[in-house]
């Protein structure tokens, strides 16, 4: 009897300790989670940042080049990646930060990166399908920084930045096709007021040809805009695509790797054309006659160079964290901004259209956050009345 009573005692203690560990268990996975959100926040709002600051300054300094003596459109099209050795920095910080935790489990799941795929990127390894998905997606940001590139030589900023922000409405379709994105009535919403704001930018084009530049031209510059705006529509969903088909953990580490060799191939490709075109040549030369200087000339290259691969690492940060339409809203909104500093920089003309596409813009923007709001606080409520649910059913003896 009384070795049955001991035994008893004896199960009640293990089950408490048990539960103990149990609650203990919980109560750090939820710890650990709410970490992960702030991070995942952090890096958000640091994207963002980077590509707003780098989406407004990017297509001025372009522009710049241009207009005082620039004409090489193959270094143009180089100077949008070749800085990516800079990504460097921030792999060498986030591979020395998992190495000095990799013996620590709770670490490693705190960064959301399981042993076996460390070991690989610790090689700096892909999956053969991830590799070869950052080498097409290098091809095409190759393509697509010549088409920009050409673009922008032939028209004034106000209409490229109109071009360009079309491809909301091809990452739209892209998006729809590739990842099956869902839309919201605010989506929707936010998606045809920024549409329209372009619309009525389109209205201030008429006239606005440069010096110098034929009808032609013009008309070719405005085409290859277009496509590259097609192109870049495509390769935001196509880059969530690659996130969900990927069998490594996608971490912010993982997509600076992919990002470094989408650059590196990128580079590559320009290149090749800047040594058949023999562009390396003409720098020498081109310096000497710029209008601004030698020296301003090389500092033009070299903050273009920067501004470009800030915009594509906030780009791809700003996917990673949220999604490609999210990316593709941002960047129109930030429309109207490129107009006031095109405005202030090249003394254009504020006229009433672009203060109604500023004003739609902000409406626009404002729609699709509300509905994020939205839909966040329902899956909120959501989360918690399964959580309710599973604490009021008992536990099996």
């Amino acid at each position: 009897m009384k070795s049955m009573m001991e035994n008893d005692q004896s199960n009640m203690k293990g089950g408490v300790l048990v539960s103990s560990n149990s609650h203990e268990h919980h109560h750090h996975q939820g710890a650990d989670n709410k970490k992960k959100k702030k991070m995942k926040l952090v890096i958000l709002i640091v994207n963002c940042i980077l590509l707003s600051v780098a989406q407004i300054s990017g297509p001025l300094l372009l522009r710049i080049y241009y207009l005082h003596g620039g004409q090489r459109k193959w270094l143009s099209s180089w100077l949008q990646t070749v800085a990516f050795p800079f990504l460097l920095i921030p792999i060498s910080v986030s591979w020395f930060r998992s190495k000095s935790k990799s013996h620590d489990f709770r670490s490693i799941s705190a960064i959301d990166v399981n042993p076996t795929t460390d070991r690989k990127l610790r090689f700096g390894g892909f999956s053969p399908k991830l590799f070869i998905s950052c080498i097409f997606l290098g091809i095409i940001v190759g393509l697509d920084s010549f088409l920009y590139a050409y673009g922008v030589s032939y028209l004034p900023v106000s209409t490229s930045s109109l071009l360009m922000s079309t491809q909301l409405a091809f990452t739209a379709a892209f998006a729809l096709l590739l990842v099956r994105q869902k839309f919201t009535p605010y989506s929707i919403n936010s998606v045809v007021l920024l549409t329209l704001g372009a619309v009525v930018l389109a209205f201030h084009t008429n006239g606005d040809k440069p010096i110098g530049v034929s009808k032609a031209q013009y008309f070719l510059g405005f085409f290859l805009t277009l496509g590259a705006a097609a192109l870049f529509g495509f390769m935001l969903p196509f880059i969530e695509l690659v996130y969900r088909k990927a069998s490594e953990a996608i971490t912010y580490d993982l997509v600076m790797r992919m990002q470094f060799i989408t650059s590196m191939v990128a580079t590559v490709f320009c290149t090749i054309a800047m040594l058949i075109n023999k562009d390396f040549q003409a720098i020498s030369r081109e310096a000497k006659g710029f209008e601004l200087g030698e020296t301003k000339y090389y500092i033009v290259l070299i903050c273009t160079a920067v501004s470009m691969q800030c915009a594509v690492v906030g780009t791809l940060g700003v996917i990673h964290c949220a999604t490609s339409l999210f990316s593709g809203v941002l960047m129109t909104l930030l429309l109207p901004i490129q107009q006031i500093c095109a405005i202030f920089f090249f003394n254009e003309k504020f006229s009433a259209e672009k203060g109604m596409s500023l004003g739609l813009s902000i409406w626009g923007f404002a729609s699709y956050f509300y509905g994020e709001y939205k839909q966040t606080k329902k899956k909120t409520h959501q989360h918690k009345a399964v959580s309710t649910k599973s604490q009021e059913i008992p536990d099996e003896v």
